[in-house]
């Protein structure tokens, strides 16, 4: 009765239509969706719903003129200073893009959190210097989107943002501590890697990057990742310093069965070590961006091995139940056994994992494979959970300078390897160093463990104490029969595992050091 009352007058009845189209035209909060909080349940969702979803690759859709660009066509192009993000605003840490070109032909969106809520940060040529490339621009998508970006952060020392880590690529990224030059990658997940039907790349495809606040130490970044087999929401904490460190939480959802899942895995190099005596025609002892995997089982033994490049593919597999760390270390330090002064391979980090929840039953499996040049990242290393085992997993990543530590115990310093006259017989050399076994003398006597499996035979050790280094040398031969070594079917060569480690006395069966391990391929 009152409104009807009220529109029987043209004025009252103007009025209520004016008010009426306000309502309706005006994005009032009531009538709008109210947006989820960006974390990682807000990442999860995403990720859970798009493995409802076939898989969609994204490659090609990069225009043709950027992926016919050169390596250094493609580094050409540069960011614009200038455009930093968070730069004006002199936050601890600020951001970097990479332009997609090149191999980099899947393009991602980065968002800006700030207080909760997401912005897509937008693609413009405007951001980037590209150089002496006679690209047209106009003739590149404005809504194009980038292929990687790097965070910036005062880590050597005040006042100067360094580079602190990268994600570009895949799932591929890296980080340096101080004084550190980039080494070895990280990536969210491996996928069949060295497997016969071939490696799957997951790849992340959005980031949501948290703004940080002027008094921040740390970063926030989730991605969402994609691939055939599976998703993958991830939650990266970033802490770079004198140890960077990030702290990882991920979630898998499955399209399909997966064959074998790594989690935390990275990607090495190494050409040649130490022994290998070097290399004809090349003045550097070493090149290597790491030198061995260790490992440290959830019963509290710590196993060292040392790296190859071998003559064909090489998989190594260490079981556990919820092991306690593992990681891809570059122990040797000193300058004078690489001599390169541009690569600096005695900067570059070692990275070690941490298992911040259970893992379970599974394996470290380390896959080192043939490589004739130093660009190829030929050493993979990743945790393999069982079969039809948890999805979810939380970490921490380390990236560090190693040093011996007094809570570890002496560790295996140097591997060297010597091929006798005498035909298929081998001599290792390990030198193990440790505070505490540097400090017993060597009229105490200790004595030696050494394991041979396979077609060989132990001929020979000896265990002596090094005047110069005061820690421990043990050296070993062993004896392969010539007939093995000359069988021309591949699966039919030798493959000789060897453990060894140093105790206390013959009847104490307890490692003093680390269980050195190799995988021997004559």
């Amino acid at each position: 009765m009152f409104l009807r009352r009220f529109l029987s007058h043209p004025k009252r009845y103007l009025v209520a239509l004016i008010l009426l189209i306000n309502i309706l035209t005006v994005p009032i909060p009531l009538f709008c969706a109210v947006q989820e909080e960006v974390g990682l349940a807000f990442v999860n969702h995403k990720a859970e719903d798009l493995a409802l979803r076939p898989f969609e690759d994204p490659s090609g859709s990069v225009p043709k003129l950027l992926m016919e660009l050169n390596y250094d066509q493609w580094r050409d192009i540069r960011f614009r200073s200038e455009k930093t993000l968070w730069k004006e605003e002199k936050l601890p840490f600020s951001i970097q893009f990479f332009h997609l070109g090149m191999f980099y032909d899947r393009a991602i969106q980065i968002n800006i959190v700030d207080k909760g809520k997401a912005e897509l940060f937008p693609f413009s040529t405007d951001l980037f210097d590209y150089g002496k490339n006679q690209i047209d621009l106009k003739k590149l998508p404005s809504n194009l989107g980038f292929a990687g970006f790097r965070i910036h952060f005062p880590i050597n020392r005040p006042g100067y943002d360094d580079e602190v880590a990268v994600f570009l690529g895949a799932s591929y990224f890296r980080a340096v501590a101080k004084n550190q030059q980039y080494g070895l990658s990280a990536r969210g997940m491996a996928i069949d890697t060295a497997s016969p039907t071939g490696e799957e790349f997951p790849w992340f495809k959005e980031f949501w990057l948290v703004k940080p606040t002027s008094r921040s130490s740390t970063l926030i970044v989730y991605a969402l990742l994609d691939s055939p087999s599976c998703t993958g929401a991830y939650k990266f904490t970033i802490t770079p310093g004198e140890e960077t460190r990030m702290d990882v939480t991920c979630n898998i959802f499955k399209r399909k069965d997966i064959n074998k899942i790594g989690i935390a895995p990275f990607t090495s190099m190494f050409f040649y070590g130490e022994a290998e005596n070097g290399r004809p025609g090349d003045f550097r002892p070493e090149v290597h961006d790491s030198d061995g995997l260790l490992i440290e089982t959830n019963g509290g033994k710590w196993i060292w091995r040392p790296l190859e490049n071998p003559s064909r593919l090489l998989i190594s597999q260490y079981k556990d139940v919820d092991v306690k760390g593992f990681g891809l270390m570059q122990r040797d330090l000193n300058f004078d056994h690489y001599l390169d002064l541009e690569a600096r391979y005695e900067k570059r980090p070692s990275l070690w994992i941490t298992p911040q929840n259970d893992w379970g039953e599974g394996h470290v499996e380390l896959v080192e494979i043939p490589s004739d040049s130093e660009i190829n990242d030929n050493i993979v290393a990743y945790w393999v959970p069982e079969p039809n085992g948890k999805l979810s997993f939380a970490y921490s990543m380390k990236w560090l300078t190693p040093h011996m530590d007094k809570d570890k115990p002496a560790r295996a310093a140097h591997t060297r390897l010597v091929t006798e006259k005498e035909e298929g017989v081998y001599r290792f050399i390990i030198d193990f160093e440790g505070k505490e076994l540097n400090a017993i003398l060597a009229e105490t006597g200790l004595a030696s463990d050494i394991t041979v499996e396979g077609d060989a035979s132990l001929i020979e050790r000896q265990l002596l104490k090094n005047p110069v280094t005061t820690g421990w040398r043990l050296s070993f031969k062993i004896a392969i029969p010539v007939e093995k070594l000359k069988s021309i079917v591949p699966d039919r060569k030798p493959i000789v595992k060897l453990t060894a480690f140093l105790k206390k006395g013959e009847n104490i069966p307890e490692p003093l050091t680390e269980i050195w391990t190799y995988d021997f391929r004559p």
